[in-house]
């Protein structure tokens, strides 16, 4: 009996993620943009959108971080939309894991803006902490794992995911298997 082909391409399941955000509450700020790198050898499976904000509520200073300002903010695409495009874009992996610098910011937005703009967060209700992958490979609690990154940290969504994939692509190539 022929197998079913899964439409889904082949490839690594690990997502770097990155968001920006125009302040630190969920729900009552919001969330302005996403980034997301799929980790493979070459990092050229990307994501990024700039999502319309949800709330009147935002902090200057944390959306001046992003370099975005609030006018150019209330352009961006509708969140419903935005939240489609990246689950299509999210399709491709059969079974994504959120992997971030800092998931209990990152995957928290992820998930919220799923769940209210689209029913379900393809993420499930897990994530990974790129700090903790880094630290235990090397059995270190107190690692360093930021200067493994290639492209400069800039609050850019994608900049900062694609500068963590190209961390964790070092620590592939150390042994760790990511890919």
């Amino acid at each position: 009996m022929a197998r079913k082909q899964n439409k889904r391409i082949k490839m690594s399941k690990y997502i770097s993620v990155d968001i920006e955000a125009d302040g630190p509450i969920i729900g009552e700020h919001s969330m302005i943009s996403i980034g997301a790198v799929a980790l493979d050898k070459n990092l050229n499976n990307k994501f990024y959108i700039e999502i319309k904000p949800i709330s009147d509520k935002w902090i200057p200073e944390a959306l001046s971080v992003s370099g975005f300002s609030r006018k150019q903010t209330l352009k961006f695409e509708e969140p419903v939309v935005a939240m489609h495009k990246f689950y299509e874009w999210l399709l491709q992996f059969k079974s994504p894991v959120l992997l971030a610098d800092n998931p209990g910011f990152d995957a928290s937005w992820i998930n919220y803006y799923f769940l209210r703009f689209y029913g379900k967060n393809p993420f499930g209700w897990s994530s990974r902490r790129i700090g903790d992958l880094f630290c235990g490979f090397y059995k270190d609690a107190f690692y360093k794992w930021k200067k493994h990154r290639v492209s400069s940290h800039t609050h850019n969504a994608l900049d900062d995911a694609t500068a963590n994939a190209e961390a964790l692509l070092y620590l592939h190539n150390q042994g760790l298997k990511l890919i």
